[in-house]
């Protein structure tokens, strides 16, 4: 596209005031300039253009038909300009931003407090990219993730959130004391069908445990932690869940941890680019993140 050949806008604005007040005198003090420098501008303004634009009586500018073509053109672009400008300062301007986490984190952990997040910046509008699956935090996909794992990703800031500890649990109601019992009830599999870091599963606690007749094969498996929780919650079988996860229904007695041994799985790291560290959005979510309750770095209120 070819670049537009407009005259100064200064000129423009000085003519278009002076066209509407017919006075140069009037037009200086709307623009808070000389009735001259009025004067000066629209000559200019004439003689970039080739044509008279007014016709000049004692005490009135009076337009010519070309000034007045160009009156209305004008009045017209400023009047739209100026429309866009008060509603730009009147709307709000509001940012989104994607957290990236496992499903079960979103649901289980931070969702209850979105509400701190909206108080504290009503100009933010969060969302939620749940998956298993490392987002890309290239500002599209996600702009920050919580993820599971060792701490070390190149290109990106690592702040530790909470320790990951998996423990056996079911619902009260089956009665599950003795861990040599454990065989005589279902177990409760979660496995993500993505999955960059593999979560501690019934394999690997067995090879702790040693429980006798034990069949880590079987059971009801599932893609999705809070699933899996609920089906533990619903007396269906005994779960090998991280115990940060399922806090509330530990405390409130719908899950118990009958037994150990209890294995330690990677911590969740909150991460975001190395090169969006200040920035005032990443910031925002970072602060809410760590001040959300039963976060390990959560930060004094």
């Amino acid at each position: 596209m070819s670049a537009r050949r407009l005259p100064s806008l200064s000129a423009l604005r000085a003519f278009e005031a002076a066209a509407r007040h017919e006075s140069a005198k009037h037009a200086a003090q709307e623009l808070s300039v000389t009735a001259t420098a009025i004067s000066h501008q629209i000559r200019s303004l004439e003689e970039a253009l080739g044509v008279s634009l007014f016709v000049r009586k004692p005490r009135q500018l009076e337009l010519t038909p070309q000034g007045r073509e160009l009156q209305q053109v004008l009045e017209m672009s400023f009047d739209n300009i100026s429309n866009v400008v008060d509603r730009l300062k009147t709307t709000p301007t509001r940012q989104s931003v994607t957290l990236s986490t496992t499903p079960a984190v979103a649901v289980r952990w931070l969702l209850s407090w979105v509400c701190m997040l909206r108080d504290s910046h009503p100009g933010i509008d969060l969302r939620f990219h749940a998956s298993h699956e490392v987002a890309a935090l290239d500002g599209v996909t996600a702009d920050l993730a919580i993820r599971y794992g060792d701490g070390s990703w190149p290109g990106v800031v690592a702040e530790k959130l909470f320790d990951n500890t998996f423990v056996p649990a079911c619902s009260p109601h089956l009665e599950l004391h003795n861990v040599a019992d454990l065989p005589k009830h279902s177990l409760i599999h979660f496995r993500p069908q993505v999955a960059s870091v593999s979560p501690v599963d019934w394999t690997g606690w067995q090879k702790q445990a040693q429980v006798p007749g034990l069949d880590v094969s079987a059971g009801l498996i599932f893609s999705d932690e809070t699933h899996a929780i609920s089906a533990a919650i619903g007396g269906q079988g005994v779960a090998l869940m991280s115990r940060q996860l399922i806090e509330d229904e530990l405390a409130e007695g719908r899950l118990v941890q009958p037994f150990g041994p209890e294995l330690e799985g990677k911590p969740f790291y909150l991460v975001y680019p190395e090169n969006r560290q200040l920035d005032p959005t990443i910031l925002a979510i970072r602060d809410w993140v760590l001040n959300v309750p039963g976060g390990l770095c959560s930060l004094p209120h």
